[in-house]
């Protein structure tokens, strides 16, 4: 899907390791949500709080899931989940351009 219809977009942005990671939330009438945002090239790690779909939309991005020892990398057109309570760890390549969902 390359486009949201009747949504509600959240002005504030979400901004993470010193404005290298940035994001904004959509909100949906079904109450669902969505960030979608922008990482600079660095590393980083992310606590979760709910089961997460990142799909990555431009970039390229290596990601250590949890309770997994090798890394996967991730382009443009790959996607992956994040379980609840948990962390994981990035080393983004190339600027990645994302959106990540919330179940």
């Amino acid at each position: 899907m390359s486009n949201f219809e009747n949504v509600t977009i959240i002005k504030e942005a979400n901004i993470y390791f010193e404005g290298k990671v940035s994001s904004r939330t959509v909100e949906f009438s079904d109450g669902s949500k969505k960030t979608l945002g922008v990482m600079m090239v660095g590393d980083y790690e992310f606590d979760t709080n709910e089961n997460e779909l990142v799909e990555i939309q431009t970039g390229r991005v290596d990601v250590l899931l949890p309770n997994e020892h090798e890394w996967q990398t991730f382009i443009k057109g790959t996607s992956f989940e994040v379980p609840k309570n948990s962390s994981f760890k990035l080393q983004v390549k190339e600027v990645i351009d994302y959106c990540c969902s919330y179940y």
